[in-house]
């Protein structure tokens, strides 16, 4: 099961939702979430930080390490700021933040269709997604890199 967490960044001004892949790893493994704002004042360190479309994820990779006994083998073995966040480990809940709240907004017409032309329906709904994954891909999130269309 994954659950989500609120975080705010470190200004304040944003407040995202980030979900724990299995609840494997604890919310404190998150040590310091940037927007864009005040990221521009912080050091990047890739050994604990990863970085995604102007925002930067900080993670306490002691309390990851200490907490990842139940990853796969693979990853902790390798475990590092990209196994994490790109794992969903902890994560954006979605492909950037409040994508989850957006993408519903988004398809609420489209899932409307359903009951009446199923066909169109389905149609229309891999069509909004492999647009919206490639607007994404377009706006340099990390995650939607990773996707593939449908």
């Amino acid at each position: 099961m994954c659950m989500d967490h609120t975080f705010k960044c470190s200004c304040g001004a944003q407040e995202v939702s980030i979900t724990f892949r299995c609840e494997i790893l604890p919310p404190e493994t998150l040590m310091g979430l940037y927007c864009p704002v005040c990221s521009k004042g912080v050091t990047f360190n890739p050994d604990t930080m990863i970085a995604d479309n102007g925002w930067i994820l900080e993670y306490e990779m002691d309390i990851a390490r200490l907490m990842a006994k139940s990853l796969p083998a693979e990853h902790l073995r390798n475990l590092s700021p990209e196994v994490i966040f790109d794992e969903d480990y902890c994560s954006w809940r979605g492909i950037y933040p409040n994508d989850h709240m957006d993408s519903l907004r988004e398809k609420e017409e489209i899932v409307s269709i359903a009951r009446v032309n199923p066909k169109q329906y389905l149609q229309e709904i891999k069509a909004w997604a492999n647009t919206r994954m490639e607007r994404l891909k377009g706006q340099g999130w990390r995650k939607a890199h990773e996707r593939v269309t449908v």
